[in-house]
């Protein structure tokens, strides 16, 4: 079955994608669209009501173009892929951000292109600036801030500085965190829209904002310079440099611009000055020139005008918008401010109840220490009760033993007294005895001479009876019938001497009897020498008594000094036992003697 001649179905849509500074979006569009159709949608989208300053953008082989808005999309010469991809960016630039830029969103999406062109060097910036605008930047991103939180290398992963600013000075990435950081720390209470603002404040006095530059040669001498075109007007710049122009011509300064093939004409409001040409190489550049020079041109002849109804409605709607969030920024501050106070009580409430529960973990160990301290001290109480009662015990103990001590020593001193008493009268009764022996010894000596003298006239008278008896024995028994003759002197004397008895006297008599004296004799000169050796031990054991009462004395001032310390050591009465046993025996001995 042959399909020759059979037209192809055409599709009744296309892709679209759309690239903001911040989002990607897709959209499917009808064949007959507009490009304003498309840019009233992506603006529908995004929330934008400023729709003057922005346009879509897309690549056009080596340069770009803006997609025309009263042209079908399809027939304007965009890139054939799907989707069609197309940026949305800010087409034209306010001349004063501040007073130009009414919605948050619009302000958003500028800050956003701005910073992008910085941050890719399309935007020349000093390094000063550079770090400012970084800082601002950060304000937006992270809001207040807090050291707590952003703590050092939080900017790790942000790009914040042109590359060219960062290799120019030898510094590490700390370093210019820390510069950046210190700004950061100043812009405290500012919202992300403020700081937007502030940024794109500081960002629209750089020579390069809002510049779009084009190569262009002029016609005399056919050399080489940059048209920049600009809210102000159009700049003339060497292209070594972009940043002073050789020769400015203001909007208000222009009277016509024509165009005719590749030839620009620029006529000057002056009529006296000269008419500036220049030649762009390009069709497509030269149209793209002509549609900024217009839509630059009509902005600025819009700022000096009244603003319409809508703007003024916009303005009206943004500063009551400005205005609620402003008191809802207040509100918020208050509350967070309430908030951290709050905290802060909180934190203060929970270091206190740390607190509190630490003094109170201490007071009940301090507790628990005191009742075990007081435990203890009522141990040591009831210890030292018992110690005081035993001490007490011991004190009277101590006081019974002084007093026994001091009844012992009146004792001893009383039995002193009876012994230097019976020791006086041992004394006397030695030297009576001394005496009495010496006495008798005299009469001893006196019986002896007696004796002898008594042997002597016995042995006379022996011998004289004897001398009578031979020369008288024949007369014997004469003698025994009458009286016996008259005796001689010698005899008459001794019988004068003897008693009226027998004088019948024998020498075992004489013997017994000196023998029996002698004995006498002997045993009173023994108890002599033994009465004399006692009262020497006498002495010395009064010495020893007398030595032993001081010892005792001392012993009993120690036993009273140690008792009063807790300690009585048992005293020794052994020996002064055995000593009183002994003096006593004496003392009997002597009782008897």
């Amino acid at each position: 079955m042959s399909i020759l001649g059979l037209k192809k179905k055409q599709p009744k849509t296309f892709k679209v994608k759309v690239i903001t500074m911040d989002a990607e979006m897709e959209f499917s569009c009808e064949v007959k669209w507009k490009g304003k159709d498309l840019f009233d949608l992506v603006c529908r989208t995004v929330g934008l009501r400023e729709t003057w300053f922005f346009g879509l953008r897309y690549t056009v082989k080596d340069t770009y173009a803006w997609l025309k808005p009263d042209k079908r999309v399809l027939d304007q010469e965009v890139p054939k892929d799907s989707p069609i991809t197309f940026n949305f960016l800010a087409k034209f630039f306010p001349e004063k951000v501040e007073e130009e830029l009414v919605q948050e969103i619009t302000q958003h999406l500028f800050f956003l292109q701005v910073k992008k062109q910085i941050l890719d060097e399309e935007i020349f910036c000093s390094p000063e600036a550079s770090v400012l605008l970084a800082s601002y930047a950060v304000q937006a991103k992270y809001g207040d801030y807090d050291p707590n939180f952003h703590k050092p290398g939080f900017l790790a992963q942000d790009e914040l500085l042109p590359k060219t600013v960062v290799m120019q000075y030898q510094m590490t990435a700390d370093m210019w965190e820390e510069k950046i950081t210190a700004w950061y720390a100043e812009h405290r209470g500012l919202a992300r829209d403020e700081a937007e603002m502030e940024y794109l404040k500081i960002a629209q006095d750089l020579e390069m904002y809002g510049v779009s530059y084009f190569e262009i040669t002029q016609n005399k001498r056919d050399t080489n310079l940059l048209l920049g075109v600009d809210a102000q007007g159009l700049h003339i710049y060497s292209p070594s440099s972009k940043l002073a122009p050789n020769k400015s011509f203001p909007w208000s300064g222009i009277r016509n611009i024509s165009y005719s093939e590749k030839e620009f004409t620029i006529k000057p409001l002056d009529k006296k000055k000269d008419v500036f040409k220049f030649y762009s190489s390009q069709l497509r550049v030269n149209k793209l020139i002509l549609q900024l020079c217009i839509g630059n041109h009509d902005l600025f002849m819009r700022r000096r005008k009244v603003d319409s109804i809508e703007v003024q409605q916009m303005k009206a709607q943004a500063k009551e918008e400005k205005a609620r969030k402003k008191m809802e920024r207040q509100i918020l501050a208050r509350e967070k401010q309430m908030r951290e106070e709050a905290e802060r009580a909180k934190e203060e409430m929970e270091r206190r109840l740390f607190q509190l529960q630490d003094e109170a973990r201490l007071a009940n160990e301090a507790l628990l220490r005191s009742e075990e301290t007081a435990d203890l001290l009522a141990e040591k109480a009831q210890i030292a009760e018992e110690e005081a009662k035993l001490l007490a015990h011991k004190a009277a103990e101590a006081e019974q033993e002084r007093q026994r001590l001091e009844v012992t020593a009146m004792k001893t001193k009383e039995e002193k007294r009876l012994m230097e008493q019976k020791m006086r009268e041992a004394e006397q009764l030695a030297v009576k005895l001394v005496e009495q022996s010496e006495r008798r010894l005299k009469e001893a000596d006196h019986l002896k001479q007696d004796l002898t003298e008594a042997k002597d006239a016995e042995r006379r008278a022996k011998q004289k009876l004897l001398e009578i008896t031979k020369t008288t024995y024949p007369l014997i028994a004469a003698y025994s019938a009458p009286p016996a003759p008259p005796a001689p002197p010698e005899a008459a004397d001794f019988a004068c001497e003897s008693p009226p008895a027998r004088l019948d006297f024998k020498d075992s008599d004489m013997k017994r009897l000196s023998m029996e004296i002698e004995r006498e004799r002997l045993e009173y000169m023994e108890k002599s020498k033994h009465l004399q050796d006692q009262l020497k031990e006498l002495k010395s054991e009064i010495e020893s008594l007398k030595l032993e009462e001081q010892q005792q004395q001392q012993a009993s001032l120690y036993n009273l000094h140690s008792e009063a310390r807790g300690y009585i050591p048992e005293p020794v009465y052994i020996a002064h036992s055995n000593r009183n046993s002994a003096y006593m025996s004496q003392m009997a001995f002597f009782e008897e003697v």
